[in-house]
């Protein structure tokens, strides 16, 4: 606040350069809004596509287990 109160030519140098710091921050605040925002979708397929994987996992071991020969064997087995 004192920079731009101030008429010297050091204080409206500072002055530019917090205006400057200040765009700079405020680009970086947007690009990181924006990364959040891809992140937030990336773990939104990956939920949908792990839960595709266990319905799959699900059936394949159904499948297996529809395979699988029954013993009824009658007797003793040595």
């Amino acid at each position: 606040m004192l920079s731009s109160v101030l008429h010297s030519d050091r204080a409206v140098q500072m002055n530019i350069f917090i205006m400057r710091a200040f765009v700079k921050l405020r680009e970086m605040l947007a690009t990181h809004a924006d990364l959040a925002k891809k992140i937030g979708e990336l773990e939104k397929r990956q939920k949908a596509q792990g839960g595709n994987l266990t319905e799959l996992n699900f059936a394949v071991k159904k499948l297996i287990e529809a395979n699988t020969p029954i013993n009824d064997a009658i007797g003793f087995q040595a």
